[in-house]
Order: C-alpha cells, then structure tokens, then sequence
C-alpha cells in the first residue's frame, strides 16, 4: 500500500518545493541585483542593502497571518494565493523606476510570499511518516539555495543585459507559474480526526522548548545573510572577479548547499534527531567563517574557499529547526509555529544587509565575517538538549472503498 502512497507524498513535494525556491528566487535573491541597484538607481551599498531588505519587512507582515490561513483553511490555498498575489506585484514592480515606489513594491511582494514560509513546510509534514521527514524537509529546504542559485545565474546578466525590469519580470514569471501548479495540483495532507466534543490542543509554547528553537534558527539567519548578502560584491569588487564569473560560480556553492540540505536531512532521520546534527553543523559553521575572515584579512585564496563553503554551511540547518518545529508544535499549530519561526528569523536579519554594508564600508569585510562568526556558536548553546517527542502521527493508509487507489488518513486523536 506505501508504494501507491508515496507517488501523491512525492508530488506534493515537489509542488512545495518549487514554490519555496520560485519565491526565494524573487525574495531573497535581490542581493545579486545589488550592482543594478547603484548603477541604475543611483544607490550607496547601504542604500542597496537597505532595498533587498524591504521584501523582509514584507515578510514580517504576513508570515503569522498566511500561517492562520493555512491551518484554518489549508495549504494549497495559502501557497498557490501568495504566490500569485506575488507574482502580480513583482510584474507591477518591473515597470516603475522610483526607489520609494520600488520599496513599497517589495515589501508588498514580502508580505505575499511569506504564505510558503508558512504553508510550503505543513505540505511536506504532512504527507511523510517521522523517519521520512528529515530528507523529505531537506529537499523542500534545498529549494531556498536552488532558488538563491537560479538567481544568482539569472538576475546579474539580465540586469546587466536588459535592465532591472527584465530581473523583476523573470521573478514574476517564477513566481506565477508555481503558484499555478499549485493550485491545480497541490492536495492538503490528511489531518487527524477529533471524537466528538474533543477540543483542539492546546498551543504548544508551554516551556520553552519552541522558544530556544525560534531564537537559535534566528540567530544562525545572520551569518546566512551576510554571506549570501555580500557575496557577490566580494568576489568582484575585492577578488576582482566579473558579475558573470562570480554569479556563475555562486550559483554552483547554492546548488552544493542544496545537497547539504539533503545530507542534514538524512543524517538527522538516521540518528532520530533534529538537534544534535544542528547543533554540530553550527559549529562547523562558526569554524569556517573565522576562515573567511582570516582569508579577507590576508587576501588569500583561503578566504574565497571559505566562502564558497560558507554559502552552503549557512544554511544547513534550516530544514532541520522547520521540521523540529513542525513536528512539535502538530497539525493543529504547525502553521502559525512555523510563522512565528520565520518572523522571529527575518526580525533577526532585517537590518543584516543595511548595517553590514555600512560596515563594510566603514571597516572592511574581515570584521564583518568575524562577527557572523559569533552568532552560530550562540545558536548552538541556545539550542534545547535534545529532541521531544513528535506529536504530528504519521499519515497512514486506508484502502479506498473501491478497493483501488489508497488514500492516507490518520488516525483519530485520542485522549
């Protein structure tokens, strides 16, 4: 019977992750329209920064409010309506020129594409047992370094090429079609079934065990930002590399993070936890960024290196704390958990690219990778000791009544 399950689990997969990585591509691959931004907006690197942070105000906006909507009236309807609603302003944003009306855009386009940060993990949770869901949420979260690499390949030389109306207009494009795909194709998973007069459970912030795992996700956002930020910049400006050599070769470092992603993911189902692989990759982290710093500082291929690492070990861990999360918090909370995760990570970053442009104006790079390097150690002492029992059950099959197809529906909730 699981083999004629796995075929639905997989597909939904695949919607939710195409999603995730079409709106990373227009939320966070702004970075790599940096040079754009100067030239053609006449803007300071702060003043650059200050911009790719707008879609994260956005973001901030609506992560909880997609997350009710998506625990109240399901996933597809959160994922294919953000994603649309995204992709029209985008399109919108692709014809004005103004840097204020640009902004107001952008943070609009946030607040649309929050629903995947939302929505896109409950599609994925739902459809996996326990010892599945570790890869599975690591192939939704490779997304985000496939969407940073697509935009890395693609957004410089169309900018360059054809303006910053050709990069929005490709952004909108994305972002349309997986919202379309969606809509038509995407399936809520099953969820548990109450006996009458059963309450919903209770919300699962009792403790503080969610509250460590949304403050170390968030602080391990920094580093991640920093790198993906100012990547590009370094590599042309400091290592005097072109637009497309350094967006070609970034594009490479996101798509090996995207196998990291699928690594974490399979080690934390083969050691039955999210924690201790987390906790041990942020400190690996923290190694390699005190690498990049020495290697800025002394202009040495070492730092190039780190950095090429840094790009993948940076986002390690995100499928790990959103499948912990979501695990924990159950199919009753998963949503709004998962948004009050992701506000709590694009609070922690929001001013990341202004300020660290700034500094990096100011001091230099070496100081500013030295710093990132703070935040993952604090990340790992943050962490929760271990893992908690997970109180999302796993989706079981259930022969149709025609005796064909099978169909997953789990179990009713006892109490």
């Amino acid at each position: 019977m699981n083999e004629q399950r796995i075929p639905r689990s997989w597909l939904m997969l695949a919607l939710g992750t195409s999603g995730q990585a079409a709106s990373t591509t227009a939320l966070y691959g702004l970075a790599y329209l940096v040079p754009a931004f100067q030239r053609e907006l006449g803007l300071s690197l702060a003043g650059a920064g200050l911009l790719v942070s707008c879609p994260i105000f956005g973001i901030l906006l609506g992560l909880i409010g997609w997350g009710v909507v998506a625990d109240r009236y399901g996933e597809r309807l959160a994922l294919s309506a953000g994603l649309l609603i995204a992709a029209a302003v985008t399109a919108v944003a692709a014809t004005v020129h103004g840097t204020w009306t640009l902004g107001a855009l952008l943070i609009l386009v946030g607040a649309a594409g929050s629903s995947v940060n939302s929505a896109s993990g409950r599609l994925v949770i739902g459809w996996f047992p326990p010892d599945r869901r570790g890869i599975a949420m690591g192939v939704r979260q490779a997304s985000q370094p496939l969407g940073t690499a697509v935009a890395a390949a693609a957004l410089p030389p169309l900018a360059h090429h054809f303006g910053l109306s050709a990069a929005f207009g490709f952004c909108a494009a994305l972002c349309g079609a997986a919202g379309a795909a969606i809509a038509l194709c995407a399936v809520d998973p099953p969820r548990p079934r109450r006996a009458a007069g059963v309450p919903a459970t209770p919300a699962p912030y009792k403790g503080g065990y969610l509250w460590r795992l949304h403050g170390a996700a968030a602080v391990l956002c920094v580093p991640q930002f920093v790198v993906t930020g100012f990547a590009l910049i370094f590599l042309t400006e400091v290592r005097g590399w072109s637009a497309a050599t350094a967006g070609g070769v970034l594009a490479v470092a996101n798509l090996a993070g995207a196998g990291v992603r699928l690594l974490a993911g399979w080690w934390s189902d083969t050691v039955a936890s999210r924690i201790r692989p987390m906790r041990l990759l942020a400190l690996a982290t923290t190694a390699d960024l005190v690498l990049l710093a020495a290697g800025a500082a002394w202009d040495s291929a070492v730092g190039t290196a780190a950095l090429l690492l840094a790009s993948g070990l940076t986002v390690s861990t995100n499928g790990l704390h959103n499948t912990a999360v979501a695990e924990y918090a159950g199919p009753d909370w998963a949503g709004r958990a998962l948004g009050v995760h992701g506000m709590g990570q694009h609070a922690a970053v929001v001013l990341v690219p202004p300020l660290a442009g700034a500094l990096i104006a100011g001091q230099g790079y070496p100081l500013v990778f030295a710093l990132a390097a703070v935040f993952p150690v604090l990340a790992a002492v943050l962490l929760p000791a271990g893992d908690r029992a997970a109180y999302w059950p796993a989706p079981a099959p259930t022969p149709a009544p025609d005796g064909g197809r099978v169909a997953p529906e789990p179990p009713t909730v006892e109490v």
